[in-house]
């Protein structure tokens, strides 16, 4: 068994993607009965009696291992930390903030932690801060990204492989057993997925949204701004609009988008369509099992 799945403790290497449009106990609970490791999204909860209801509640649902995605700079994030402590959770993700700060807590608290990364240099230093994994994400990943230049995942995951000893979870571009199985060739000890989750059976986002990964085609998502980041989604008719008149600034028109309104009403040329390049690869909406059995088959 691989150090990974040591961590984890689950059947196969494969995190779910944390996405907080389906932040759903019950899509959490699919994944892990499906052999996988469910993952709650709890990077910018601002309670922590709601995160521990949503561990309850996954609890409920399945007796199998699952996590959760701590966001570092969110400042209930300690607080957080505890209270998966408590309720058993072992192994947890973190993202956006220095593992410096909070990987003695996850340690003092008997857990492990696997950060999450966009480059080489981000990686060596969370090894350094204490991290006992890392999620290394390819340029093609959908949801939030830096401005800074990226490499893809083709090539980001064996050079961090090359320049780190600890696990390695892949992430960005892989839907289906050829991504997976391409992953392992890469560096990796397992994957992390979450567009194809996404446009599944059991995920909580607007029925639209599934259906504009599923009608994405290749060249059919884009970098869009986010306050003081980049976001990449599937672009949609009216992202088109905006993204082809010269007289639209695009980061102004950004910041007047009603992101969460219109996600919860499918109204999505009022919203960006959150999803990776990958979404070109997916052509249905299937239960998270087949997706997860297909995947190690």
């Amino acid at each position: 068994m691989s150090d990974l799945l040591n961590m984890l403790g689950c059947r196969h290497p494969i995190i779910q993607g944390p996405i907080g449009s389906m932040n759903n106990p019950a899509m959490v609970a699919a994944v892990s009965e499906a052999g996988a490791y469910g993952m709650l999204a709890l990077g910018f909860i601002d309670n922590v009696q709601e995160a521990q209801r949503l561990v309850g509640k996954v609890q409920e649902l399945t007796d199998r291992p699952f996590g959760a995605n701590v966001v570092l700079l969110n400042p209930l994030a300690p607080e957080i930390l505890k209270a998966l402590a408590e309720a058993g959770v072992t192994t947890v993700t973190t993202s956006v903030g220095q593992p410096r700060d909070l990987y003695p807590l996850i340690h003092d608290l008997g857990m492990k932690g696997i950060h999450v990364v966009l480059s080489l240099a981000h990686a060596v230093k969370a090894e350094e801060y204490g991290a006992d994994g890392l999620v290394v994400v390819g340029a093609e990943a959908g949801g939030l990204r830096s401005t800074k230049p990226e490499s893809s995942t083709l090539v980001l995951v064996p050079l961090v492989a090359d320049n780190v000893s600890i696990p390695i979870v892949a992430a960005g571009g892989i839907a289906d057993s050829r991504g997976y199985r391409a992953a392992f060739a890469l560096g990796a000890q397992g994957v992390q997925v979450g567009t194809r989750f996404l446009a599944s059976a059991e995920s909580t986002v607007h029925e639209k949204w599934k259906e504009a990964v599923v009608a994405c085609g290749d060249g059919g998502t884009a970098l869009l701004p986010v306050r003081n980041m980049m976001t990449r989604a599937v672009v949609t008719p009216g992202i088109r609009k905006l993204m082809d008149d010269p007289a639209v600034d695009l980061a102004e028109a950004m910041k007047k988008v009603d992101r969460v309104g219109a996600w919860d009403a499918g109204d999505f040329d009022n919203a960006v369509a959150g999803g990776g390049q990958v979404s070109a690869l997916i052509r249905d909406i299937q239960p998270v099992k087949e997706i997860i059995d297909e995947m190690v088959s």
